[in-house]
């Protein structure tokens, strides 16, 4: 553990980045060996709109990075959130607490949020409009959308009492466990029925695709699948059934032109056709 808190706590921004890359790198070899769906389409075209909001995303959160820091030394000063008034735990507990806390806020409660609130549903929508979704599709967020997130991730902080190697280790797992809950990929269904008891697998998030409700408003989990079993949010379909996309922005042309894309959040408001 120790070299676990010295190595996120220093993390270089070249390593963090290497993450990233080599993540989506690693999750599109293998869809492409054995995909869950032989998808019509020109696979770099669609990776191509993906990784502009990637880029978009860095683009926000890079800026604000120093408020992230500024709220953990806070906590860490003053003993404030959870972590902090917990008595002495093995490094372990407090780093496994401290995960099932920052994924609780910092993804659940942000991702059910943005479904539950009708103007943050709007930036949500360019996330859930790829109809062909795959590993690239973890990072296709709205430039709003990567600000409201970046928010909740604050709060998370706040709330958890996180020190700042957690928080690095915490988005680092967020990065590469969303490229794989996305990855166009199926898991067997023993495997997947053990690893869906702890973590957020290919076949549970896929679900959370489908193209109407209520499997749209399912799932919402990132890292842990346990606030989805808890809350009630969690959703069984069979692969073979699963339609990507969203009955209220159908059309593939809306979906794939990133100008298109940008002003979805500022159109008209569409309820959802049927459930």
């Amino acid at each position: 553990m120790d070299f676990i808190i010295n190595y996120f706590g220093q993390i270089p921004s070249s390593h963090r980045s290497a993450i990233l890359v080599g993540g989506i790198l690693f999750f599109w070899l293998i869809e492409g060996a054995w995909p869950l769906f032989r998808f019509g389409y020109n696979k770099w075209k669609h990776a191509g709109v993906n990784i502009f909001f990637t880029f978009t995303t860095i683009l926000v959160n890079v800026p604000l990075a120093f408020l992230l820091v500024r709220c953990s030394d806070f906590c860490s000063q003053n003993s404030f959130g959870i972590l902090q008034w917990l008595p002495a735990l093995p490094t372990w507990l407090y780093a496994l607490i401290g995960l099932l806390l920052l994924d609780l806020v910092g993804a659940w409660l942000a991702h059910w949020t943005q479904h539950k609130t009708k103007w943050l549903w709007q930036f949500h929508i360019i996330h859930h409009a790829d109809q062909q979704v795959d590993t690239t599709t973890a990072n296709r967020h709205h430039p709003g959308e990567s600000l409201c997130r970046f928010i909740f991730t604050l709060m998370a902080i706040l709330i958890a009492g996180a020190p700042m190697w957690l928080v690095f280790l915490y988005q680092s797992l967020s990065v590469v466990l969303s490229q794989f809950n996305h990855a166009n990929i199926v898991l067997p269904r023993q495997l997947n029925s053990i690893l869906s008891l702890i973590i957020v697998t290919p076949n549970m998030h896929h679900i959370h695709h489908h193209y109407v409700q209520p499997y749209t408003d399912s799932n919402y989990g990132n890292i842990f699948s346990i606030w989805d079993r808890i809350l009630g949010t969690y959703r069984v379909l069979p692969q073979k059934d699963i339609v990507y996309g969203l009955d209220t922005h159908p059309n593939p042309e809306e979906n794939t032109a990133i100008k298109n894309l940008l002003k979805i959040p500022f159109g008209t408001y569409r309820p959802p056709v049927g459930k």
